[in-house]
């Protein structure tokens, strides 16, 4: 059985902090987006890079891809076909945004569970430390997590070093 891969959408696939600045980092192009609940004000502003899906699909010979995104099934709506990606199983978090008690990020624990012992990939722009320690303690297979800068996404080392990983 292949590892999954488990993927965020803002900060890996969307950097968002560089929304700011004047053009969008080279290879990516700027979108409108109106997912659920963004209903009043000017739409979404979602930096992504197409280059992207290609990357991802030829990581499908060594993981099972996954959304691991507060975005959840609307990944497959709103980013996936964006980046000439199928539709995705994703993660249904049973609650979002809330604390931990113990410094971790709050998908973390929700990320283990869906890997159900499955060695796993997570590339996110909020994993600490904590978090891989947690995933150590917590989990019984093979984990990398990932971090990835918000203000530049995905990067080749990324890609290499999941390949690499599998």
């Amino acid at each position: 059985m292949k590892p999954l891969l488990l993927i965020d959408i803002d900060g890996p696939l969307n950097p968002y902090e560089a929304l700011s600045r004047r053009r969008p980092p080279k290879g990516y192009r700027r979108h409108s987006m109106r997912p659920t609940g963004w209903t009043a004000g000017p739409a979404l502003p979602v930096l992504l890079n197409p280059e992207h899906g290609d990357e991802l699909l030829a990581l499908t010979g060594l993981y099972e891809l996954a959304w691991a995104t507060t975005w959840k099934n609307e990944a497959n709506e709103w980013i996936a076909p964006r980046l000439g990606l199928p539709p995705l199983p994703y993660i249904d978090w049973p609650r979002m945004h809330g604390l931990t008690g113990n410094g971790t990020y709050w998908k973390t624990r929700y990320v283990v569970e869906y890997a159900a012992g499955r060695p796993f990939a997570w590339v996110d722009d909020e994993i600490t430390d904590l978090d891989t320690g947690w995933v150590a303690g917590h989990h019984p297979g093979r984990a990398l997590l990932r971090p990835v800068d918000p203000r530049v996404g995905l990067v080749r080392a990324d890609f290499d070093a999941l390949a690499a990983w599998a």
